[in-house]
């Protein structure tokens, strides 16, 4: 029979190991969760009544803590962690059954093993709201650059459009008044280069959606494949395969059948540049209830996490000097953001990268 003493004994353990809890998690670091629930374990330990004895199993999070690296047939008590309503886990604590039975523990050890779960909780919730906020914080930062930079690039095409129509006109005058061939090869040049300063600013002008639009009910289905054959010979020299996936014969959204094209054109065309040989590339078509989703999949190296906020700022790009513009991805979020819609990067699984677009349905 348990003395007064010994009640009042583990009452205060107990009050101890909460006291002891509350102040590990009020000082908790979010990015070493682990060590934190390993201190929790411990002070769980130390209040059980046969503490020495005591081993204790904690599960939450993606993280199992013992408090021994093996664990015997134990009988014990157990309690649900949950998080936002939901059971995320729970923890055990128990003792040996070759030496124990289950009127060893006290109805109060219940109670503050229940408290401690009640607690962890409330540790995980919170660290799910800050990483919710902080993601929600990255998200307007980085609409909030790119709508700065589209009042830039903006202002850059329309500058540039001018000059640049004045280098094709005179130099296209000049070709008619010169007889030199060498002058003529000369002013070839000059057209080729401004003719590609030109397009540039075309990006940039998709980018900013400055480009008027003409929007229309489209079916889908055929624009895909009419990408695919265009990018037919680009798919065989570079040895890399594709697939094709649509849930539905003929879906159809409102777009601009140009812009559209030019989305998908690009990111396939960036999926194959960033595939290695003898891989595949999964284009995913699938009409849900209140969207159309177009997934394009590579198995290539991926995007690094450092880069991953800045592939839809204009002209950042991971290739080589002289192969990319920069333009691409931030042409393709423009236009994809002129349609109401959204793209995301995720990784693939194993590797590479996939990039999701979301239209809204008609």
């Amino acid at each position: 029979m348990t003395t007064t003493g010994e009640k009042l004994k583990e009452r205060i353990k107990e009050l101890t190991c909460l006291y002891e809890v509350t102040s590990i998690i009020v000082n908790c670091d979010y990015n070493q969760l682990e060590t934190t629930l390993e201190a929790i374990v411990d002070c769980l330990k130390k209040a059980m009544r046969y503490d020495k004895d005591a081993f204790v199993f904690l599960s939450c999070d993606q993280y199992d803590i013992t408090s021994h690296s093996i664990l015997p047939a134990l009988v014990s008590i157990k309690s649900p962690i949950n998080v936002f309503n939901t059971i995320d886990g729970h923890i055990i604590v128990g003792y040996p059954e070759s030496d124990y039975t289950p009127k060893d523990f006290l109805k109060e050890e219940l109670t503050l093993l229940n408290n401690i779960s009640l607690a962890i909780g409330n540790l995980l919730e919170k660290k799910q709201i800050r990483e919710n906020e902080i993601t929600i914080k990255r998200q307007v930062e980085r609409a909030d650059r790119l709508n700065i930079l589209g009042e830039i690039t903006a202002g850059i095409a329309h500058e540039l459009n001018t000059p640049l129509a004045n280098i094709l006109g005179f130099a296209e005058l000049l070709k008619t008044n010169l007889t030199e061939e060498k002058a003529i090869r000369d002013l070839d040049k000059i057209v080729d280069s401004a003719i590609f300063s030109r397009e540039v600013v075309k990006k940039l002008m998709f980018f900013t959606c400055e480009m008027p639009q003409q929007m229309g009910i489209l079916t889908i289905n055929p624009i895909i494949l009419n990408v695919l054959n265009l990018l037919d010979l680009t798919f065989k020299k570079n040895k890399v395969k594709h697939s094709l996936s649509i849930n539905k014969d003929a879906i159809q959204l409102r777009a601009d059948s140009v812009q559209l094209t030019q989305v998908l054109f690009n990111l396939i065309m960036n999926a194959i540049y960033f595939s290695p040989p003898h891989s595949t590339i999964s284009i995913k078509v699938e009409e849900l209830v209140h969207h159309i989703k177009i997934s394009i999949s590579d198995e290539g190296s991926g995007i690094s996490k450092t880069n991953e906020e800045k592939i839809f700022q204009p002209f950042f790009t991971t290739k080589p000097v002289g192969e990319g513009s920069g333009l691409g991805l931030s042409v393709v979020h423009g236009i994809v953001k002129s349609h109401k819609g959204q793209i995301i990067y995720s990784p693939n699984t194993p590797k590479g990268a996939t990039f999701i677009v979301d239209f809204p349905k008609l």
